[in-house]
């Protein structure tokens, strides 16, 4: 497992404690003084979970609109649950789609031609105070009215109450400054606290959107400090060197980011290594790579890698396994997730992937026809 996950295992084990706390003291004590019937008091708590889930969901992406205003970025499309929001040729356009958050993400990018900078600070922190608002709204509310004589206003205090926890948890998912299964805002909060990182930031946001755009020949900007955000941007650039065959110039910025291991991710490590590893089997003789293999790759990131579902790793594995350990089986175990790695790389990256994988597949299906893996190479159906 990797150190994200675990991260992100325990951040989820917090959240689980402090509502069953909340749950076990608070809820209690006023189901218990409330006299509701139990049926009736579960719809009553199960509404105010589904609105504190709805409402604070609102309230942290309406932050992030605000932010972006203020930091001076264009607003792409707005996601909360699922339901995003997008301008095309000036209208409003809705269609459902996935994200990367816990309950909404908002795409932006640098504004062109602006004055000063795009500054992502009130960005990432303008979600936060907005809740902070509401929770002072609904604390003030709660301290008046959850001893009133009025039943129907102490069980709207707890209704509130309830929905300020749910808040409560998503911002503690957000602020927390360390990398989860998400990109949260307290990571790139704390990302960005680097002068470096803050440009990188906006580089990448920019790439990102020129990208999506269409533009797969967009120039990218490379970075010598190598942090997360950096090391994101110049695996981008890595990609646009592979599909003109540039490895010589795409190993440098391989070898820089490889070089940054202890200031980056386990997971944008191994997709470095991944890719270098991909280059040297590709362009050099098979003596010269089963040296670098033998040599460089340690026991743990060839497992690591093994068990990584991205294009990255899939191509370097069934390599690796392919041409060194001659296994077919591991082959197959890699092979078979191919098809959900493919699903999850960037639209933009597939055609390039498409071309990569299947370069890598011809070249075990050269060497061992007999295992039949012409059904494994990728078009763009599929």
């Amino acid at each position: 497992m990797k150190k994200e996950d675990i991260a992100g295992l325990f951040i989820y084990l917090i959240m689980v404690a402090l509502a069953l706390v909340f749950g076990l003291t608070i809820l209690q004590q006023h189901a218990a003084n409330s006299g509701m019937e139990r049926f009736v008091y579960f719809l009553y708590i199960f509404g105010a979970i589904v609105a504190g889930v709805i409402f604070n969901s609102i309230i942290y992406e309406l932050g992030h609109v605000v932010g972006a205003k203020v930091g001076r970025y264009e607003i792409l499309s707005v996601c909360i649950l699922g339901f995003m929001f997008s301008k095309l040729d000036g209208k409003l356009k809705f269609r459902f789609s996935s994200f990367d958050g816990l309950t909404g993400e908002t795409k932006i990018v640098p504004k062109e031609n602006a004055k000063k900078p795009a500054d992502p600070t009130a960005f990432l922190w303008f979600g936060t105070l907005f809740y902070l608002l509401e929770l002072i709204f609904i604390v003030a509310f709660f301290a008046f009215f959850s001893n009133s004589n009025n039943e129907i206003m102490v069980n709207v205090a707890y209704f509130l109450l309830v929905i300020g926890a749910i808040g409560i948890l998503i911002i503690f998912y957000n602020i927390v400054p360390i990398r989860v299964d998400s990109v949260t805002d307290g990571y790139r909060m704390k990302l960005v606290s680097n002068p470096k990182n803050k440009e990188a930031f906006n580089e990448l946001l920019r790439v990102q959107h020129e990208i999506d755009k269409g533009n797969t020949d967009v120039e990218i900007k490379t970075f010598d400090v190598i942090t997360n955000f950096t090391a994101d941007l110049n695996l981008n650039k890595v990609y646009v060197l592979l599909d003109k065959n540039n490895f010589e110039e795409a190993e440098k910025l391989l070898d820089a980011i490889i070089e940054g291991k202890e200031g980056i991710s386990n997971s944008t490590y191994l997709r470095a290594r991944c890719q270098k590893i991909y280059i040297k089997i590709m362009t050099k003789s098979f003596d010269d790579a089963k040296a670098y293999y033998e040599k460089e790759i340690p026991i743990n990131e060839r497992r690591d890698i093994s068990k990584d579902v991205s294009m990255e790793a899939i191509r370097a594995y069934i390599l690796m396994a392919g041409l060194f350990d001659k296994s077919r089986s591991e082959c197959i175990l890699a092979l078979e997730k191919v098809y959900k790695a493919f699903k999850h790389t960037a639209k933009q990256r597939q055609k390039v992937e498409i071309k990569l994988f299947n370069e890598a597949l011809n070249k075990i299906i050269e060497l061992h026809k007999d295992w039949e893996f012409e059904d494994y190479l990728l078009t763009e159906s599929k």
